[in-house]
């Protein structure tokens, strides 16, 4: 899965510079090259990448519920107490 991102990106960062060299020739053309630059760098490496990255974790941690407002609140505690 990491290959596959390493290679989207490249990819997108290869066709919006490849458009933007183009871009005095056929203007069409290379709006149409960074269009799906774009498009692959929005829409296809970053959700491959957040999917990689987020694997095996819990979103359970990273929601704002009740248990982790204490837990939040009671580091905090401790924090000052230290200092």
């Amino acid at each position: 899965m990491k290959y596959i991102t390493i290679f989207v990106v490249l990819a997108s960062f290869t066709a919006i510079v490849y458009g933007f060299t183009i871009q005095e020739d056929n203007l069409v053309l290379a709006n149409k090259y960074i269009g799906f630059g774009t498009v692959g760098l929005f829409l296809l490496a970053m959700p491959l990448f957040l999917i990689s990255v987020s694997k095996g974790k819990k979103m359970k941690d990273y929601m704002l519920t009740e248990e982790n407002i204490k837990k939040m609140q009671s580091k905090t505690k401790e924090k000052s107490k230290k200092q």
